[in-house]
């Protein structure tokens, strides 16, 4: 069943996020997850976040999605990812 990956951030850093994009882009490629869309939040509808930047990312399973996550290429992004955004990711799995 598919998964997808989202991700909702605050960007500290333009530049720095740029950098951890193109970094963390080929890595979630390799673990078979592939970029559905990604842009601004564009209006809260509902409720409170501060994320201005928006990326939703489909594996082809949540172990996948987690695989990636954990995987030591994605890992070793975590330092510039810190430098580049305050995140908040969940994966969510398509209904059977």
């Amino acid at each position: 069943m598919a998964t997808y990956f989202i991700a909702l951030v605050k960007v500290k850093d333009a530049a720095k996020l740029q950098e951890y994009a193109s970094a963390a882009g080929p890595t979630l490629v390799a673990a078979g997850g592939t970029v559905v869309t990604r842009g601004k939040v564009a209006a809260i509808l509902a409720g409170r976040h501060d994320a201005q930047n928006c990326l939703i990312a489909k594996f082809p399973d949540t172990q996948a999605a987690k695989n990636w996550y954990n995987s030591p290429a994605y890992q070793a992004l975590l330092g510039v990812r810190e430098q580049a955004v305050d995140p908040t990711f969940f994966l969510i799995e398509e209904p059977t």
